[in-house]
């Protein structure tokens, strides 16, 4: 792909204070665009929007997506080309604690931002982030694809499926007749350097690995689509850029790793620890937790025929690179030049 297309674009990016939206910004910063960011506090500390220095650079604009005037008066002002959509509660664990927030921010922050889109005429190109977990799960041994079924089984699951039921509603509702391009992209298990959310693992490693204490595993047989996040970010672009330049690339897309890359949580673990290398240890949980899938694996055919996207870097690649932040962090080192210096590795390698 070419980045230098996000040259001076005007680009919104909503939940740009949390892991993937600190990661975006940038760098979309890094190749010139015009970025504004909107979405509330990170709730993290330390957090990586802070570490990413990319605040200095951009308009970050604090708010909730379930405020529809707020938004409005955003997208009025600022008149955003590109729109990308990342703001939710993310977590399958804390949706079963709060399910109303849950579905009130995944499935409302979803209609209101489609309706500042809808009501925006600077925006040409729309990607709706969503989840590898928006499919309906048989745990079967076989890749998912974009025409398969959707119904998540958990809260954050389901509200996801309903946002991308949504979506598809308002494309072919109000959008059928504008030159506006529509897309949901449905992305594996991300992981990278300064994700430091509750209940993920490569975080909860982290954390263990800093106090020096085990690491707890909760399901240590479940199977995941592991990939780095700028694998992710890169498909999030690149559907941007296609269906921006030609209305027939949108669409619903998976974005997730090769088979081989298909892992299960003891496994990233251990290669956590591996690449670490100050003899950490892990224990298995073995108290009843709250349902989630054991298997899940996402067929990626459709995005690497149709825009060319391939992953480049394996789960244990992955890892490396992630641990190299982490350590970084602990090190006191420049967090935004890390970053800016990962980035460019990764597409020296694309």
């Amino acid at each position: 792909m070419d980045l230098s297309f996000y040259q001076h674009k005007k680009i919104l990016v909503t939940g740009h204070t949390g892991f993937k939206g600190s990661w975006l910004c940038r760098l979309l910063i890094d190749q010139g665009a015009q970025v504004v960011g909107y979405a509330l506090a990170s709730p993290d500390s330390p957090s990586l929007f802070d570490l990413s220095g990319i605040e200095q650079d951009m308009v970050s604009v604090l708010g909730d997506i379930r405020d529809l005037k707020h938004l409005q008066d955003v997208f009025k002002t600022y008149q955003p080309e590109i729109v990308f959509h990342l703001a939710a509660q993310p977590l399958v664990r804390l949706s079963y604690d709060e399910p109303v927030e849950t579905y009130a921010t995944n499935v409302m922050g979803t209609v209101n931002v489609l309706e500042c889109v809808r009501k925006c005429p600077s925006v040409k190109s729309f990607v709706n982030v969503t989840t590898d977990k928006v499919y309906f799960n048989t745990e079967e041994k076989r890749a998912y694809q974009e025409t398969d079924r959707l119904d998540g089984f958990d809260p954050y699951s389901n509200s996801k499926s309903c946002s991308e039921l949504v979506t598809g509603s308002y494309k072919n509702s109000f959008f059928q007749d504008r030159l506006i391009a529509i897309s949901t992209a449905r992305s594996g298990n991300v992981i990278g350097g300064g994700d430091f959310a509750k209940d993920r693992i490569i975080p909860d490693c982290f954390r263990a690995a800093a106090q020096k204490q085990n690491i707890v595993i909760r399901n240590p047989h479940s199977t995941r689509p592991y990939q780095h996040v700028l694998e992710t970010l890169r498909g999030y672009l690149m559907i941007a850029q296609a269906q921006y330049e030609d209305l027939r690339k949108a669409g619903s897309y998976n974005i997730g790793p090769d088979d081989h890359d298909n892992l299960e949580t003891l496994k990233m673990v251990e290669l956590f620890c591996s690449t670490w290398g100050q003899d950490l240890s892990y224990t298995i949980q073995t108290v009843k937790s709250v349902h989630e899938a054991q298997l899940l694996q996402l067929d990626h055919a459709k995005i690497t025929q149709t825009l060319g996207w391939m992953p480049v870097w394996t789960a244990q690649e992955a890892i490396q690179t992630s641990v190299q932040w982490y350590q970084a962090f602990l090190n006191k080192k420049d967090m935004k030049e890390v970053m800016i210096q990962q980035i460019q590795e990764y597409f020296k390698q694309c």
